[in-house]
């Protein structure tokens, strides 16, 4: 009986039993889940303040395309054709569970360092101090380059995507009328992808780190990786006019040109 009652309360390094790492992490994903919660409702009873800064980019007043109109002034020639795109709703409870989806996302972003900041709370007694310094660097790396990345959506990629889908026609008969679900998608979608492409540099110094790739890769492919580049932007954003892909692709490819640096860097 002695024995079982020893083996069901064995400890580990710390001091604490399992049962006592599961309570624990119990409490880190409570207070997580509590912070959410408390700026869900917050962002929640911010609508218009939030949706204004939401639905900025379909407007031709948007910051990028005042700085492109000033830049094609100063050029000689124009980038940016004044446009109208109308949102519209085509379900009878979509606009508010758009609004309650939207409030969510802003709560997760705005908890998202404390969220981080348990969370490392709970794992970090387990590293070395050596193993904890370099975990805490690439995590705060991570996090500001993946907001670096939902910003470059926001503010370039996703403003050219939706200005040339909104506004393309097959005839001038369609009229394109864009629902708010289709917005709201794209946007995330979008801010996604970005956010994990500008991941790029952190990952390539955790491989260099674990010995898979090197400098000497990168730059060996880098012409493939600039065609690749290339491609993708041209999907994602598929205008008509190279100086918006060129744009939308010399954002990427700094990221890679940084990776460079950086795995030359961790050898």
């Amino acid at each position: 009986m002695a024995m079982s009652e020893s083996s069901e309360k064995e400890k580990d390094g710390s001091g604490l039993t399992f049962w006592d790492h599961l309570d624990v992490l119990r409490g880190v994903i409570l207070r997580c889940l509590a912070v959410v919660l408390l700026f869900t409702v917050i962002a929640f009873c911010l609508k218009e303040e939030i949706f204004d800064v939401v639905l900025a980019p379909k407007s031709p007043d948007f910051i990028l395309y005042r700085l492109l109109s000033e830049l094609s002034a100063h050029l000689g020639f124009s980038v940016v054709d004044t446009f109208d795109v109308a949102l519209i709703n085509t379900g009878l409870a979509q606009q508010f569970m758009i609004h309650m989806k939207t409030a969510f996302c802003v709560g997760l972003i705005v908890a998202s360092p404390y969220i981080l900041h348990q969370l490392f709370g709970f794992v970090s007694p387990a590293l070395y101090e050596k193993e904890r310094k370099y975990s805490v660097r690439l995590l705060a790396g991570g996090y500001l380059m993946f907001l670096v990345g939902v910003a470059l959506s926001y503010f370039i990629i996703f403003p050219l995507t939706f200005r040339f889908l909104g506004t393309y026609q097959v005839s001038a008969e369609v009229t394109n009328l864009i629902t708010i679900e289709s917005y709201m998608s794209v946007l995330i979608m979008l801010c996604l992808f970005m956010g994990i492409m500008c991941e790029l540099p952190v990952l390539s110094y955790i491989a260099t780190k674990a010995g898979i790739i090197d400098s000497g890769f990168l730059k060996k492919y880098r012409r493939h990786a600039i065609l690749v580049i290339l491609v993708v932007c041209a999907i994602i954003t598929p205008t008509s006019d190279a100086f918006t892909l060129l744009i939308v692709s010399l954002p990427i490819w700094l990221l890679y040109e940084a990776s460079i640096l950086i795995s030359r860097k961790a050898v």
